[in-house]
């Protein structure tokens, strides 16, 4: 049980970071859009992911690669996700402020 627990936050965490450097390159309306629209189709951009992994990972990190291909595979992370790039994107509008 505990595992479980501890495996989720580390997945939020993940996920967590990746919202942060798309508001830091400031790419955060694109992605949102882009999310908004494409949750239905989750699964499926997961196992694209998948699919095109042995190319993409010959550049980058294959670890990291595939754990995002399997945490966007659920609505459920694609939604926290939207919801962590809006948080950050508003708490950066309110420090500019």
């Amino acid at each position: 049980m505990a595992a479980s627990i501890t495996t989720e936050q580390s997945d939020k965490q993940l996920i967590s970071e990746l919202a942060e450097k798309v508001v830091n390159r400031g790419m955060a309306v694109p992605a949102i859009f882009f999310l908004d629209m494409m949750k239905y189709l989750s699964f499926f951009g997961g196992q694209m992911m998948v699919f095109f992994g042995p190319i993409i990972t010959a550049f980058i990190s294959s670890q990291s690669y595939y754990k995002f291909a399997e945490l966007l595979e659920d609505r459920n992370n694609v939604e926290f996700l939207l919801i962590e790039i809006e948080r950050l994107e508003s708490d950066n509008k309110k420090k500019e402020s």
